[in-house]
């Protein structure tokens, strides 16, 4: 099985198998740019004017962190071993959910959370038995069932927008298949499967489109790996064309619009990949540059990730870049100090949450940063 492994207590993305994203980097004491206050959940691309940015959560590296902020709810995950997870409500403080991961299992990221629901994933990846468990709690009652409707996940990977999320299952002929699902009715469908030993993973789910990632042949000379996207409300998976065959790594894709980044299996440096843009299926592919590779991330009508550069001095900053169709080039709507690293980015309510690390500080923290796109 391969697997996503989030080490909270050291602000670390640890992912092993087909999908990587390699650690964060060792801050320095840098604070990132100081966030002007902004409205949550409320997009603001009418225009190309850079949203604002306002602190969320402050917190030790041992403490609790954010993994995502819903209009009612707000959900943090512990730094203990198996990751425990809360939800609370945002107006009254009052904790909804705390769930405790079963022994040997650890909570996964991300949550996929309504109104009225909210899906958590735990993960054995060591010994004989490796499982993956998926549990959807009612939030008025704090009470969790097993949503024994879906099709079992087989992959860690979740990709989730305003109740639909997207999973690999693996099927009856031991078929690979990409599921798309939503939260509220558990109603699901099969968008596309693939033929074992290949297998489906990286699905990122826009308001339009599942943008997710086919492995073929893998651990073989013969190895391909490419980047297709589906409709979210129905219809056949497409191929996106790649810059390199087969070493497309993963994408997102926005009114047809597709970001997708390509880096080799056996290339040394897979912590960045070469980033393209295709304005439509036959348009022709435009570099983006290096990006931190699997950070790619649709959020409102926005595409965003992350860029890493290095100064003559040695000093690593982290950049968070967005563009959308139609806009000549992609905007800088972050850029972070020297030597201050960067969690993954998650999007709720067509806002962007990332989580700033300061590793060499006296005491260590962590401080989570939102921004309406």
């Amino acid at each position: 099985m391969r697997r996503r492994t989030v080490a909270l207590g050291t602000v670390v993305l640890l992912l092993t198998g087909c999908s990587s994203s390699p650690p964060v980097s060792k801050p320095t004491p840098t604070p990132p740019p100081t966030p002007a206050p902004s409205t949550p959940g409320r997009p603001t691309d009418a225009g190309t004017a850079l949203p604002a940015w306002k602190n969320v959560l402050r917190q030790p590296v041992d403490g609790e962190h954010l993994v995502t902020q819903q209009r009612k709810y707000i959900v943090t995950r512990g730094s203990d071993e198996a990751g425990t997870t809360t939800i609370a409500d945002r107006s009254t403080k009052k904790v909804v959910v705390r769930h405790v991961p079963a022994t040997g299992f650890v909570a996964q990221s991300p949550v996929v959370i309504d109104d009225h629901w909210a899906l958590i994933e735990d993960i054995r990846s060591d010994g004989p038995d490796p499982q993956i468990k998926m549990l959807r709690y009612d939030l008025t009652t704090g009470k969790a069932s097993t949503p024994t409707a879906l099709p079992p996940v087989s992959e860690p990977e979740i990709g989730a927008y305003d109740g639909t999320f997207a999973y690999s299952s693996t099927d009856a002929k031991n078929r690979s298949c990409l599921i798309a699902a939503d939260l509220a009715t558990l109603k699901a469908r099969t968008v596309t499967c693939v033929a074992a030993p290949g297998y489906i993973a990286d699905p990122v789910v826009s308001a339009d489109t599942i943008t997710f990632s086919e492995i073929v042949a893998p651990e073989t000379a013969r190895r391909c790996k490419r980047v297709l996207t589906a409709p979210r409300t129905g219809g056949a998976a497409q191929p996106v064309p790649a810059a390199t065959n087969c070493i497309q790594w993963s994408g997102a894709t926005v009114r047809g619009a597709t970001v997708w980044s390509e880096v080799g299996a056996s290339d040394p440096d897979q912590y960045q990949s070469k980033a393209y843009v295709r304005e439509s299926g036959d348009s022709p592919a435009r570099p983006l540059g290096m990006i931190v590779t699997d950070t790619i991330l649709a959020c409102g009508n926005w595409i965003l990730w992350e860029t890493r550069t290095v100064s003559a001095a040695g000093e690593e900053s982290y950049q968070i870049n967005r563009w959308r169709p139609g806009l000549p080039q992609p905007q800088t709507m972050y850029a972070g100090k020297p030597n201050v690293a960067l969690t993954p980015m998650t999007c709720q309510d067509s806002t962007v949450y990332v989580e700033a690390a300061h590793l060499a500080t006296t005491p260590t923290y962590t401080e989570t940063i939102s921004a309406a796109v």
